[in-house]
């Protein structure tokens, strides 16, 4: 096979040119085993981001407020992405109020252009990006018969296309070290008695995308890509599910109560750093035991 291109090419993925498995780079973890003064980490330590810096988008309501707090309690400076950059204000105030620097930045993340618009934001202002929490997402609930071509595609752009244009910009300038965390859902695992196919379907997509992006960069470039998939935690977007609803499923989640956005958060910053060093290509359930029902 000397000499003959291949569709590895395109990619550039090395390998060598008499053999067409590839030859995983084993990049070491950014974390080390010690810190700048010598002395062993504690395994609190690698739960830390001193000085990373970490892109939310969907960070203007939602767990994305509450993701974009606590990188910042741990220690990162955190870029707030949002269509609504009016609504930015409140999680910058908290990214601030923990002792971090916040930029706010106004994106479409269904807009590839906005994507990269916003990484070059974060690097002009940061000098680099360590964290992508791919969190942009909308919700729809319509019987499959009557939904549109429009808008299914809506929720396919922002919640699966959107991930995907957010990664690959973030994967141009990431170093080695880095995470990426997708957030998907349980119900790309299983169904809840709404009509969903369009969100159901995009956050599916997501884990094979997470899977993917993993195997193509976690070996070859240092990036680590994961996924969580939470359960029912109130936000804006389950205000609009029907009265009792929610309580109605709380029989299938054994931990027997909705999650408190803590506890998802706690669950992320898990992923983010190096505790989670030897983590990539997974999805971690974040449900209160509701897939295991």
């Amino acid at each position: 096979m000397k000499g003959t291109r291949t569709a590895f090419d395109a990619v550039d993925v090395p390998f060598p040119a008499t053999d067409l498995r590839l030859t995983p780079w084993r990049c070491p973890s950014r974390r080390p085993t010690c810190d700048r003064e010598g002395t062993d980490m504690t395994v609190l330590d690698r739960f830390r981001l001193d000085d990373r810096v970490a892109i939310v988008t969907g960070a203007s309501s939602g767990v994305g407020v509450g993701f974009a707090r606590a990188l910042a309690e741990a220690g990162a400076d955190v870029v707030l992405a949002a269509r609504r950059e009016d609504r930015l204000g409140p999680t910058r105030a908290l990214v601030e109020k923990a002792g971090r620097r916040a930029l706010g930045v106004r994106t479409d993340v269904s807009d590839p252009e906005d994507c990269t618009a916003l990484v070059d934001a974060a690097m002009a202002e940061f000098g680099r990006v360590d964290i992508l929490v791919n969190n942009a997402g909308i919700g729809t609930a319509y019987p499959a018969t009557r939904e549109t071509p429009e808008q299914f595609r809506q929720v396919i752009d922002i919640n699966l296309n959107g991930c995907f244009w957010m990664a690959q910009a973030c994967g141009r300038v990431m170093q080695p070290g880095s995470s990426i965390i997708n957030i998907s859902s349980v119900l790309a695992l299983t169904t809840a008695d709404l009509p969903q196919a369009a969100y159901a379907a995009s956050k599916s997509g997501l884990l094979g995308l997470t899977r993917d992006l993993a195997q193509q960069w976690t070996g070859r470039k240092g990036i680590r890509v994961n996924a969580i998939a939470p359960g029912f935690f109130r936000s804006e977007m389950t205000d609009q599910y029907p009265e009792g609803y929610i309580d109605s499923q709380l029989g299938r989640v054994l931990v027997g109560r909705t999650g408190d956005p803590e506890e998802l958060a706690a669950a992320l910053v898990f992923l983010a750093g190096d505790a989670a060093a030897y983590v990539t290509g997974t999805t971690l359930p974040v449900d209160g035991g509701m897939l295991t029902s």
